[in-house]
Parts: C-alpha cells; structure tokens; sequence
C-alpha cells in the first residue's frame, strides 16, 4: 500500500505561513532542496491544494531549462513533469501541466483509493486546508515537519483542531545550514 507524506514548512510557533499566505520567513538553499530530492525518489505522486499547486506549477515545470538552474532545482523540476499530480479544488477544472487529475468532491476516499493503487509514495506539499482535512480523516502517514528559526506572531496554522489525541514516532532529525531542522514523525497506529 502508498503512504502519503506531507512536506511542511512551519516557524517556531507552528504557522506555515503569516495571515496572507506569505512565506518570507523561509529561506531555502540548496542543501534543503536536495534533501526534498531525496524524498521525492520514493514517490511518484504529489498532493496539492489550488493555491499550492498553482504556485507550484508557476515555477517548477521549467525550473530545469533557467539559466544557472542548480542540481537540485533541475532534479526536481524532472521529478516534478514526470508525477502524478493531484490537486484538491472545488473550482479548478483543469490542471495546466501533464499528469494533472483534479478532485473536487469526496477527496478523502478518492485519497484512500489511490493509496491502494501501485505505485511509489505520494507527497503533500503546502496546502494546509488540505493537510487539515486529510489529518483529521487519518489519511497521513508520514509529517516531514520542517521547523524554521522564525517567529510569525500570528497566521495559518497546519493542524487542526483534534476532538482527540494522536500520537507519533521520532523517526529522525536533520538540521540544515539555514538553520531550519527537518524532522520526521510516523504515524502510530
């Protein structure tokens, strides 16, 4: 069975981002983006809210073809054009890269059946609205929490608000020059 991985920037007070959606304090570098490569090579998937993957898809189609793209950024981008990609949107009908399926009604067992399906793992990037629902329908099986040395003071927050506890395992720990720290949870069952 596919395990589903959320990938989540977050500050020191646990936001993904400040009220707007902004992302000014994280910075990334090289050594952090190599390290997303290393998890995008057990997957073939990626999960994403409207907004995520618009942003996304801006970018990462044509990151490998700029001037001075870097290894990280042109293995990436390769890793990004060959994936499945699912977005989650009420008014998106079409995606504009290839491999693009929309779901837009009773995602949660649309999830579960593509985790039935063969395949590598799927990543979740970004979309906290989306992380939220599939948390509370314990559809999550692995939090890459990246923890960044940041203060927002105020902003979204990437879980919600739980009737009961869930627990975890530490699996690892890596820290990045920038100063942002990666750590891994597992779900318990």
């Amino acid at each position: 069975m596919r395990k589903v991985a959320l990938l989540a920037h977050i500050s020191l007070d646990g936001y993904v981002s400040g009220e707007n959606g902004e992302f000014d304090g994280f910075e990334a570098g090289e050594e952090n983006l190599r390290f997303v490569c290393k998890l995008t090579r057990d997957a073939d998937a990626a999960l994403f809210g409207r907004k995520s993957y618009q942003l996304l898809d801006q970018y990462w189609p044509i990151a490998k073809d700029r001037a001075g793209a870097s290894e990280g950024e042109i293995e990436y981008s390769n890793w990004y054009n060959n994936a499945t990609k699912v977005v989650i949107s009420k008014t998106l009908t079409k995606g504009n890269s290839t491999n693009t399926t929309i779901l837009g009604q009773n995602f949660p067992d649309e999830i579960e059946k593509l985790k039935q399906q063969p395949g590598k793992d799927i990543l979740i990037f970004g979309s906290p609205s989306i992380a939220q629902l599939l948390i509370q329908h314990n559809l999550i099986d692995t939090y890459w929490i990246f923890i960044n040395p940041v203060l927002f003071g105020k902003g979204i927050s990437l879980f919600p608000r739980m009737d009961s506890m869930k627990k975890f395992k530490h699996i690892s720990m890596t820290e990045f020059p920038n100063g942002e720290i990666a750590h891994r949870f597992d779900k318990t069952v």
